[in-house]
């Protein structure tokens, strides 16, 4: 019969189970869980911060002065682009509309008065008109043209000043609450917006890497040591811990550096129909670069010292060594180790603390979950221990 037990306990168990280490006075060597690692091509995402942006965001501002006479639209609404938002006074707008097409009908008359005298002008010329005459006609004719012209444009405008009065959504978007009220004065392009429509669905999310980092990457991929996707993409964590459902596509890549964070900004446009991400939101964005080749040591069986220096137990001929590691990211709760290891190297993952360069160790095999935590092992039940006799009565 076989319980589970935590690799902890297989010490006690290692000395119990050999009475002749006990008998001559010496400690087993201690027993390590150790696991295989050999190179693999790993994915090589890094992790970066981020923030979400609007993709576009219209501050509404008035084109023409006057009363608000009405707001058109619910705050939080979606708004579809050209949707009425807010409402001025037409009336002065109106009365302009019809002065203009007054000069318009007014100028038309006088133009076809112009062409007339023009005409007769020019056929009587030498038969009693003189070219003054006929010149005098023209120049007539052309300022009716051109006075014309004028009316028209003017009455354009009039017609464009009126139809203004009614504010209108230039994108599509969720609208703000209104900044004003029913009864108040605006003026055209007035410094306050009355509101704002930010569009939310799809949105962007800006990610920041470090300027060295950046040149880092840049190198292997020069070298061959990474090897890019066709498609660079992302995705994204939210505040919570939760994994934002849908993937990002690179937007633009970052061509600058911030003189104040020395980072480069990236920006990937993520679906958001649901509008759960909101302008201005932290999030940790993770792109996948491609994959680079390596090995994947479990995060809880390295550690670092005060420089940086990455190291981790290896067993080698039976014995403790302590190996410094080169790594190039991580994946998964596991660094990715480039250099310091060989193929097949047995890693310690557990039991570190029992263990001195160059002494001697039994290695344990050992399985870990997808985190690098080592998992329980099955390991014998303690014998019996024999009852003492009953006493004699």
């Amino acid at each position: 019969m076989f319980r589970v037990r935590p690799l902890a306990c297989i010490p006690l168990l290692w000395s119990l189970a050999l009475p002749v280490h006990a008998q001559d006075g010496q400690m087993p060597p201690p027993r390590v869980g150790v696991v295989t690692v050999q190179p693999q091509q790993v994915p090589r995402i890094v992790t970066l911060p981020g923030r979400a942006v609007a993709q576009a965001e219209a501050a509404i501002r008035p084109r023409v002065g006057g009363l608000v006479t009405e707001i058109l639209y619910q705050p939080g609404a979606a708004l579809e682009q050209g949707a009425p938002m807010f409402r001025i006074d037409p009336t002065t707008y109106q009365a302009n509309l019809s002065s203009a097409e007054a000069q318009v009908t007014s100028a038309r008359a006088a133009l076809t008065e112009a062409e007339i005298s023009f005409d007769r002008a020019d056929r009587l010329l030498g038969s009693g008109t003189a070219q003054a005459q006929v010149d005098e006609a023209r120049a007539t004719l052309e300022q009716a043209q051109a006075a014309l012209q004028s009316a028209e444009a003017a009455r354009t405008l009039a017609q464009a000043e009126l139809d203004w009065t009614t504010v209108t959504s230039p994108i599509d978007g969720m609208a703000s609450v209104a900044q004003v009220s029913v009864g108040d004065l605006v003026t055209a392009n007035q410094a306050d917006a009355l509101a704002t429509v930010t569009r939310l669905d799809p949105i962007e999310v800006d990610m920041y890497e470090t300027s060295a980092r950046m040149l880092s990457l840049r190198e292997d991929i020069s070298s061959g040591r990474l090897q890019r996707t066709e498609k660079i993409e992302a995705t994204l964590t939210l505040e919570t811990g939760e994994t934002y459902a849908a993937t990002g596509e690179l937007v633009a890549p970052g061509f600058s550096v911030s003189t104040t964070t020395g980072a480069v900004d990236t920006r990937f446009r993520f679906d958001n129909p649901r509008r759960l991400l909101l302008p201005g939101m932290f999030l940790r964005g993770q792109i996948n670069l491609g994959t680079t080749e390596g090995f994947l040591v479990t995060q809880n069986a390295a550690t670092r010292n005060k420089t940086g220096q990455l190291s981790a137990w290896v067993v080698r001929d039976g014995k403790a060594v302590q190996v410094d590691l080169a790594d190039n990211g991580s994946y998964r709760n596991h660094w990715i180790v480039t250099d310091g290891l060989e193929p097949g190297d047995l890693l310690a993952v557990d039991n570190l603390s029992a263990l001195t360069q160059g002494a001697a160790v039994t290695t344990v095999p050992v399985t870990l979950d997808e985190n690098g935590v080592v998992l329980e092992q099955a390991v014998p039940d303690a014998p019996a221990q024999a009852q003492p006799a009953p006493a004699a009565e």
